[in-house]
């Protein structure tokens, strides 16, 4: 067995180099991965924002036909269910590599109270389900002027 000859510097550039590491993960735009419950139910990513007076969310779910979608709204939630297919005649043998995930997806969205939830179109294009609803006009900010006496 050899002697390694213990440097505290080389320590100290260690711990130095993997502060580094945290403070760039920490600061760095969030990214999250789609994750897999212990269940095996897939929780695909999502994107909500304003446009004008539309709530838009945007569901990232490529491989997915419209057939295998259900949307579901029940009072203040959104309720997005479906299934991601493994690709026909390809067994578990064939692959060489496998980072996609297959099965079920369930994605629950807390919608504002605010929302005409009769209003709801859907869209699917290249993988990316749009949901757009639109905004109650009462929910609109008004403009009131006041005369000064």
């Amino acid at each position: 067995m050899a002697i390694v000859k213990w440097s505290p510097l080389k320590e100290i550039e260690e711990i130095r180099k993997e502060m580094d590491r945290l403070f760039e993960e920490f600061l760095s735009p969030v990214r999250r991965k789609r994750t897999v419950s212990s269940e095996g139910i897939i929780s695909p990513n999502v994107d909500i924002f304003e446009r004008g007076n539309e709530l838009v969310i945007q569901v990232e779910i490529p491989g997915v036909d419209k057939q295998d979608i259900d949307l579901t709204i029940t009072d203040d939630r959104l309720l997005i269910k479906g299934e991601i297919k493994k690709p026909e005649g390809v067994s578990e043998e064939d692959y060489i590599l496998n980072e996609r995930s297959y099965g079920p997806f369930s994605r629950t969205i807390n919608l504002p109270a605010d929302v005409d939830k009769s209003s709801v179109k859907a869209n699917l294009n290249n993988g990316l389900l749009e949901i757009v609803i639109l905004r109650k006009e009462e929910a609109k900010p008004r403009e009131i002027k006041i005369p000064l006496e």
